[in-house]
């Protein structure tokens, strides 16, 4: 029977698939079902057939998984953000483990053995950092996430992964946005102000709020101001981005700070740190120092190594790597974060680390090239992975161990296929939950020369 759109069917979910949704099959086609979970009977409603596969939605849970429980936040079915909510939390990582676990096998042919994935104690309101879209409501301006597989804005106005502060600033610039009528920006037509509000917050509760705008200046600032420092009263600082460019990226290229701090102060792994909004920080500190104790680990360091630090950030990894090691070359493209890594270097008395600002693909091989040999090189490139470059530079190099840390498996597995075809091992991998309740998870992958072994 072949498979119509609309047409309902009675179907077992067989398996999760990389965005947690459940796998099903119909005479060999696979169908994704959003909310299905493994092992669950279910009545399904075909919303889209191709060649290959088919996508469905559950109209019916006819047989519940033990794993299945009540989402609780009201958003849940709207908002595109945590997927996950609907199973329970160890069946997350169960997920996560063997998202991890099919794309080494499938993408990068690997039998690498994946360990169980490191979870949170707490995993709820873990993220210190925000960065929602703006747009226009038919009555007001509308702030949240986008909806599944769309630029459709959802208006959020509480969020149970985000700190609290959040949205409390997110309540303020709505209020502010309609009291002195400042435009949305609507994607379509390019026009319109307001594009996205941005904040961080640190460990003692302190905000950096930034406005992400298309156009050269916020109108009514100071009025903004005045209300988020009565609702804040940690409030550390405002500052505004320009960004003009039609496009998915955020922040423009560079910030204005129209009051307080150009720098958020925050700590981790022990050292202290100060942001821009355009420094790369990672949005779990709970799951971060785990994160970065793998990665630690993994580097097996003694105090006497030269380490290469690729995608340094403003310089979380390279400053803890610093303490073990005897010299850390630290390389980035963002100016701002190779500023930020300097002033941290400097901050915590950390003289052992250099920065070098330029794209890893350029800087990493003209390194090589000039004769560095590092002992072991880190790598904790962007979701689109490393290009190609950057991977042959470190075959050239040849360092005992490459620990690569990921937010996207997949092109994680694409690149450790480069690296076992040009003298690497897959030794570990270890999965950490650093974004719960989503589909997201972060990987460390220990590769060894093969010559060393």
């Amino acid at each position: 029977m072949t498979l119509q759109k609309n047409m309902r069917l009675e179907m077992t979910v067989e398996d999760f698939g990389a965005q947690g949704e459940g796998i099903c099959r119909h005479e060999g086609m696979a169908v994704f079902v959003p909310r299905a979970l493994p092992g669950e009977k279910i009545l399904a409603q075909i919303v889209k057939v191709e060649k290959r596969h088919a996508f469905a939605r559950v109209v019916q849970v006819l047989e519940a998984s033990p794993s299945r429980v009540e989402p609780p936040c009201p958003h849940y079915v709207q908002c595109g953000g945590c997927v996950c909510q609907h199973m329970d939390y160890a069946s997350q990582l169960r997920f996560k483990q063997k998202q991890v676990e099919g794309v080494m096998r499938h993408i990068a042919a690997l039998d690498v053995e994946v360990k169980p994935t490191i979870g949170m104690d707490d995993p709820w309101h873990y993220r210190n950092k925000t960065a929602l879209p703006v747009a226009c409501g038919e009555e007001k301006p509308l702030i949240g996430y986008y909806a599944q597989r769309s630029h459709r804005v959802v208006e959020i106005d509480k969020c149970l992964i985000a700190k609290e502060e959040s949205d409390t600033v997110h309540a303020v610039v709505r209020r502010w946005m309609g009291k002195y009528d400042i435009s949305a920006y609507c994607e379509e037509t390019h026009k319109g102000l307001i594009r996205h509000v941005m904040t961080r917050v640190n460990k003692l509760g302190e905000s950096m709020v930034v406005l992400v705008i298309n156009g050269d200046r916020l109108p009514h600032a100071d009025e903004l101001l005045g209300m988020l420092r009565a609702e804040l009263p940690k409030l550390r600082s405002l500052c505004i981005s320009v960004n003009k460019v039609r496009g998915n990226v955020i922040l423009g290229r560079s910030y204005e700070t129209l009051w307080g701090d150009e720098r958020l102060p925050d700590t981790l792994c022990g050292h202290e740190f100060r942001l821009s909004p355009l420094s790369f920080f990672q949005v779990n500190p709970v799951q971060t120092e785990k994160l970065y104790d793998t990665a630690l680990k993994f580097a097996a360091l003694t105090g006497d190594e030269l380490v290469a630090d690729v995608y340094c950030g403003a310089g979380t990894i390279s400053l803890m790597l610093a303490r073990h090691a005897k010299e850390v070359v630290g390389i980035e493209i963002v100016p701002d974060a190779i500023r930020d890594a300097k002033e941290n270097a400097k901050r915590n008395g950390v003289g052992n680390a250099q920065f070098r600002l330029g794209a890893a693909e350029d800087v990493l091989p003209k390194l090589v090239d000039d004769g560095m040999r590092p002992d072991v090189i880190v790598i904790d490139p962007p979701r689109k992975g490393c290009e190609e470059s950057v991977l042959m530079a470190i075959a050239k190099a040849k360092p005992k161990r490459v620990v690569y840390v990921s937010c996207n498996p997949a092109t994680q597995a694409r690149d450790a296929k480069i690296l076992c075809a040009n003298g690497y091992a897959a030794v570990a991998c270890q999965p950490v939950d650093m974004f719960c309740q989503t589909a997201g998870v972060e990987s460390v992958m220990l590769f060894c020369l093969k010559e060393a072994l």
